[in-house]
């Protein structure tokens, strides 16, 4: 029987790479190198399979016409806003993702962003390496306290919460947040938080707001420039979710203006194209969206999509299936 071809548009773990190539008929993307439009459109041409990573952008236009090969897109990630999800319904493709095996990781890195912002680390490092460093001072980079402030989370699911008890149980911090649906007081109160109704009550409760909210066009600019100016002065943001949450030029504006005090971004709108304003700024710490970046994640990742790809193949229900 043939294997079904399929198509892994970056690398992947050494691992994963080795499971995929015993089970299917697999073609590696061995340059590493984002594809195009068109080599996305052909991939969809020519492989019953095609895993993307949130680097691929699959628009509505790549799923035009009748020749479509592929069956399921095996995306390697939690978030699916870079796939039109309405085109592969249409064609009724099955899109599946990696939720769970990511939560701790990304959780960790919206932390270190927080306590990086917070206490000026990356301008303390920047400073000693470029040699500019004179010794202990009582002013020297002198930044704000994290242990017993409040911060406030957007979208309480898996990395919410995980990011809730660390900043509660760890750092003595309050925690409220806010939530498109309901979630139980017993259950938020496990974290050591408490429910808001509105973002705006979160943001000016908050002085720390941290983004765990799917991207997509539902939330997309989320944070503007309305909601920059309801936070608390002084407060700091953090986004660990998806670039398209946050309105660059909004923040960029609040953080020259003193409007908040600080940023620290793992995401952003045009990836890997940061703005040259966000770069310059000291209070802002900026990471290339490491969220999930350990090598136990990114191979359970991958496990998850060879689960599911796998399933489908086998004709079983993917486990992961979104569409």
């Amino acid at each position: 029987m043939t294997r079904p071809r399929i198509l892994v548009t970056r690398r992947w773990p050494a691992a994963v790479e080795a499971i995929l190539s015993e089970r299917f008929d697999a073609t590696f993307n061995s340059d590493d190198i984002a594809l195009d439009a068109g080599q996305l459109r052909e991939a969809l041409r020519s492989y019953d399979a095609v895993l993307p990573t949130v680097s691929d952008k699959l628009p509505a236009s790549l799923f035009e016409g009748d020749a479509i090969r592929t069956k399921i897109l095996g995306n390697f990630g939690v978030g699916f806003n870079h796939i039109d999800i309405a085109a592969t319904k249409e064609k009724g493709i099955v899109v599946t993702n990696t939720p769970g095996v990511l939560t701790d990781c990304t959780a960790d890195i919206a932390m270190l962003l927080l306590l990086s912002v917070a206490r000026r680390g990356g301008e303390g490092e920047r400073e000693l390496r470029a040699g500019a460093w004179t010794g202990w001072r009582p002013t020297h980079l002198v930044g704000t306290k994290v242990t017993g402030k409040t911060v406030g989370i957007i979208g309480f699911g898996r990395i919410g919460r995980a990011f809730a008890q660390r900043c509660h149980f760890g750092f003595g911090m309050d925690v409220v947040f806010y939530n498109r649906s309901a979630i139980d007081p017993m259950e938020a109160s496990r974290y050591g938080a408490v429910q808001l109704q509105r973002v705006e009550d979160v943001l000016a409760a908050s002085d720390f707001v941290s983004l765990h909210c799917p991207g997509g066009e539902e939330n997309r600019h989320l944070m503007n420039a309305a909601r920059f100016a309801a936070m608390k002065p002084g407060a700091f943001l953090i986004n660990t979710a998806r670039g398209d949450v946050v309105d660059e030029t909004a923040l960029i504006s609040a953080l020259e203006q003193g409007t908040i005090r600080g940023a620290g971004l793992d995401v952003y709108e045009a990836e890997p194209n940061v703005p040259e304003r966000l770069k310059t700024m000291e209070n802002v710490v900026l990471l290339p969206h490491l969220g999930s970046a350990t090598e136990e994640t990114r191979t359970a990742m991958g496990m998850k999509v060879v689960d599911n790809v796998t399933a489908f193949f086998e004709g079983r229900e993917p486990p992961d299936r979104v569409v």
